[in-house]
């Protein structure tokens, strides 16, 4: 099979004939709380990112320089932080990252029903771009990939639409899509979140999975759109329903992850749905370990963002009682830890931790104010909390069940609503 460095001048064209659509316009549900105030892919991830920044870096780092970002849900931080961070593409090149909000484009009634609506409102706008191939997106998954590979194998199988997928354990199967495939890598069945999957031919209990990344080519996904929008029976979901239709009448191929994740072995392809408390905080806590399966410091294939310009991380005090320390931590800039201890914890931006305190396995988003003698263990606190003075978390989970949420495995999340605090403005 031939991979795009074979052929680099095919892939430059393929990509600068791309535009991508990312859906980010969902709330995330599952993470509770934390996205009471913002959509899904702008919950903060990794220190000093968003989860948006992740497949708008793909772009960026594939050539893809033409790019839309479907909102809908409290998209307001994720807006703000887009035109802060992303506006650095040229205009005059014919680059851009550009917001398209659910704006009752096609009836003054009709926000977007589901993910092919949410495209289909925004054909005139795809039409205006005059794409070759669309790139479908989902907004809200930490992962890296070259999606040049993908559009390559697109083009060579002559498909007229490709799913990107991964192998998943069988018990998760009723999270995806699962798809079965031939020997040439053309998807012959699909089913949409299945409570029983069939697993994936050469495996017991493994499935393929659909990540919600789609390549079309660009005449026959408007086509396929407008005939959806005209059946009253359809969903208008991807999943649910375009796949399911197309895959009997057309050449709908499967682009395996694994042939092009980047920085991370073929065998174990770094990929996570932050999409519940308990992933959200595993995969901030795992960035924490000596090498962890996301290569943060890779220059090659970089993740970029909005931040302010802020002062490197402080840590103060030296006495035994009190000293300002952090052990297998990340600590952002504006930090100032005076006379606290960390340990194996990931700090956002701005956080300031008093005298006395320790903070052990947690995640602490931007803009957190922790007081003396305070003790807190696996937790997740949002932006802006003002965490009281002798405060307990982490040691009595029934006891913190009553103020605070408490997910499946112990994680408990604090919002400043929680406190009785409110700070939910640009969040």
């Amino acid at each position: 099979m031939h991979k795009q460095r074979d052929f680099p001048r095919f892939v430059s064209l393929l990509t600068k004939n791309t535009v991508a659509l990312i859906l980010a316009g969902g709330r995330g549900s599952r993470l509770k709380q934390m996205t009471d105030w913002r959509a899904k892919p702008a919950v903060p991830f990794g220190g000093k990112f968003r989860i948006i920044d992740f497949p708008l870096s793909n772009c960026i780092n594939s050539g893809i320089r033409r790019v839309g970002v479907v909102t809908q849900y409290k998209a307001h931080s994720l807006i703000k932080h887009i035109q802060r961070g992303w506006g650095f593409l040229r205009g005059d090149f014919n680059e851009f990252v550009e917001l398209l909000p659910a704006q009752q484009r096609v009836a003054e009634d009709k926000w977007y029903a589901g993910t092919a609506d949410a495209v289909f409102q925004n054909l005139d706008i795809l039409r205006f771009y005059d794409p070759e191939y669309v790139l479908i997106l989902a907004g809200d998954h930490v992962y890296k990939m070259d999606y040049g590979e993908m559009l390559a194998y697109h083009a060579a199988n002559s498909a007229d639409m490709t799913v990107a997928c991964l192998d998943v354990p069988i018990e998760e199967a009723h999270a995806f899509g699962v798809m079965s495939i031939n020997d040439e890598g053309r998807v012959t069945s699909f089913q949409e979140k299945p409570k029983n999957a069939e697993p994936m031919p050469g495996s017991t209990d493994r499935v393929l999975a659909s990540m919600g990344i789609y390549v079309f080519n660009a005449a026959f996904l408007y086509e396929q759109l407008v005939r959806d929008a005209d059946d009253p029976k359809s969903g208008h979901d991807f999943g649910h329903d375009l796949i399911p239709y197309l895959i009997s009448k057309y050449r709908v191929f499967a682009h395996r992850f694994a042939d092009s994740c980047v920085g991370s072995p073929k065998e174990r392809p770094y990929w996570r749905d932050v999409g519940t408390i308990d992933a959200y905080w595993e995969a901030n806590m795992e960035l924490t370990k000596v090498t962890p399966d996301l290569n943060m410091y890779d220059e090659e294939w970089p993740i970029w963002t909005y931040q302010e310009q802020l002062p490197p991380a402080k840590f103060v005090f030296d006495s035994e009682e009190r000293r300002g320390m952090a052990v297998d931590s990340m600590v952002s800039g504006g930090c100032i830890i005076s006379g606290a201890a960390l340990r194996r914890s990931l700090l956002f931006s701005n956080v300031t931790v008093n005298s006395y305190s320790t903070v052990e396995d947690s995640v602490i988003l931007p803009n957190v104010t922790i007081g003396r003698h305070c003790h807190l263990r696996k937790v997740v606190i949002d932006k802006g909390c003002e965490i009281p003075e002798g405060t307990v978390i982490g040691e009595d989970r029934e006891e913190d069940a009553k103020r605070f949420h408490v997910s499946e495995k112990g994680v408990t999340l604090v919002t400043p609503e929680m406190l009785g605090q409110n700070v939910h403005h640009g969040r």
